[in-house]
């Protein structure tokens, strides 16, 4: 199995269904459904190859697996793949959540289908890609391209606003990697390599950090989204199809967090040390000022928009702290939030086929009539508010101890997310579940149906299993995330002794 080139197939395994997908031909109707199940079944086989990740993998080394490498462009810049404790979880999020949102677009998209799913896979491929890739290009690459499927499909198939949204979405986050690719040639014309492993084990001038920092920090921060270029991330949920909301606040917001574990935490730690301050206050912000924009939303889709911001708010207090615990923290927000954000996105979507509309208004008293609706959609409402005994809590729990260890205000600060998280969601839950029935549309509205609680079901389960006994994710990447910090301290070490003895 060593030798067998496993994260290739799972980045281009999709690439090769699209491409069936590409050269279907006839009748409408008929190359929907053979595009809905070529679609589906290549999503299904690269989840299963993704598993095969988990199965052989060895929690107790902290370096890369799986590695591939071959010459490719020039000198120093390579084809280079691996995974490692922070990054494989990530994969196998993205290849679990992928047949679900084909599913969920099995009756709502309707037009364009082919294309449609084309785009699914495509954007599959990249998000695989930027969570496998080891090499600055190979990694600038897929972040950049994953732009192109998600602007055709709010773009497309979106509401209508969409194109508003989608030039957005377009020009704030390659604005922000117009600088992230000035950081790269940077350093490949200075250390003659862009290969990520290479790279962290190199001493960089402190003041030239400060500038590849924010450099890489804007690119991130915008894909994140943190405050306060948080502002095209509403615009594009409202107006996204329900899987391209999915996909976007489960897995694409969840690259700006990686690019910061790999790339800032471990080559320019003397500048992540020196501007934590500066982070931590961007995120309490962020999560206090999110969290009351949430309380005044009158569309679901917006709602649980501002509740993202707030909860990749605990994600960068969590990755800045530089402590086992807050990483650790950070890490599980990120994969519970991709697994709470994904199925309340969904349940939107399920009323929203049925009465096509968001407003939280013209809902209300749905547990006469969708029991199991309201019951899925209670346990993802305590996982957002971080419920003990759900995903949500172990993250949130562990970002504040180690932010605590930092700082206590910003753990007082950020607790109260706590408060305000509980305020919104149990208001959202309220109006659209509780209540009595008073619009003619909403007496006859009818339950889950098998399709639906086959995609809402996997996502109750885990939500409530991770949240009971979290060790198998914690397991995964304890070992790369305590050698994560000690090679952060050791390098901030060896910066103060230069220091000193530069001064004498």
């Amino acid at each position: 199995m060593t030798d067998f080139p496993l994260l290739s197939l799972l980045v281009f395994l999709p690439a090769v269904g699209a491409l069936f997908l590409l050269v279907l031909r006839g009748e409408a109707e008929l190359v929907a459904r053979n595009a809905r199940n070529i679609a589906l079944w290549t999503s299904v086989i690269t989840f299963g190859f993704s598993l095969l990740l988990w199965t052989g993998f060895d929690t107790r080394d902290p370096g890369y697996q799986f590695e591939e490498s071959a010459p490719w462009i020039a000198d120093g810049i390579g084809y280079h793949l691996g995974v490692d404790g922070i990054s494989m979880l990530f994969i196998i999020l993205t290849t679990f959540l992928t047949p679900i949102c084909i599913l969920a677009s099995w009756k709502s998209i309707k037009t364009r289908v082919k294309e449609y799913l084309i785009a699914f896979l495509i954007m599959e491929m990249l998000m695989i890609g930027v969570f496998c890739a080891l090499d600055f290009v190979l990694f600038y690459l897929f972040f950049e391209a994953g732009l192109i499927p998600m602007f055709l499909i709010i773009g497309i198939w979106g509401a209508d606003n969409r194109v508003y949204a989608t030039f957005k979405f377009f020009l704030y986050t390659l604005l922000g990697s117009v600088l992230m690719l000035l950081g790269i040639l940077w350093l490949y014309f200075h250390f003659g390599t862009t290969d990520i492993p290479t790279l962290t084990g190199q001493m960089i001038d402190p003041g030239w950090q400060k500038v590849l920092w924010f450099a890489f920090f804007i690119a991130f921060a915008v894909k994140i989204p943190m405050w306060p270029v948080h502002t095209w991330l509403p615009d594009a949920h409202v107006e996204a199809p329900t899987a391209g909301s999915v996909i976007l606040a489960a897995v694409l917001l969840k690259i700006g967090g990686y690019g910061m574990l790999r790339i800032l935490l471990p080559i320019l730690p003397d500048a992540s040390a020196a501007l934590a301050p500066l982070v931590f206050a961007m995120s309490v912000i962020a999560i206090i000022y999110t969290s009351l924009v949430a309380l005044m939303q009158e569309d679901m889709k917006k709602l649980i928009a501002y509740s993202s911001i707030a909860h990749m708010g605990f994600v960068t207090i969590g990755i800045f702290t530089a402590t086992v615990t807050g990483i650790e923290g950070a890490i599980t927000v990120m994969l519970s939030h991709g697994l709470v954000s994904a199925a309340l996105f969904l349940c939107v979507g399920v009323v929203y086929d049925r009465i096509h509309t968001r407003r939280i208004d013209r809902y209300g008293g749905l547990v006469q009539r969708m029991p199991l609706y309201a019951a899925a959609f209670l346990v993802f409402t305590m996982a957002n508010v971080g419920l003990p005994g759900t995903s949500g809590f172990v993250g949130e729990f562990l970002v504040l101890v180690g932010a605590f260890q930092v700082s206590t205000w910003v753990a007082f600060l950020a607790a109260t997310s706590v408060v305000l998280s509980a305020a919104y969601a149990l208001w959202l839950y309220r109006r659209v579940v509780f209540g009595v029935i008073t619009r003619d549309d909403l007496k006859d509205i009818l339950d889950l149906n098998r399709r639906e609680i086959l995609i809402l079901a996997p996502l109750v389960v885990l939500i409530l299993f991770f949240g009971v006994w979290p060790m198998p994710l914690l397991n995964v990447f304890h070992a790369a995330v305590g050698d994560l910090v000690e090679r952060h301290d050791v390098a901030l070490a060896a910066a103060r002794n230069a220091a000193t003895l530069a001064a004498r």
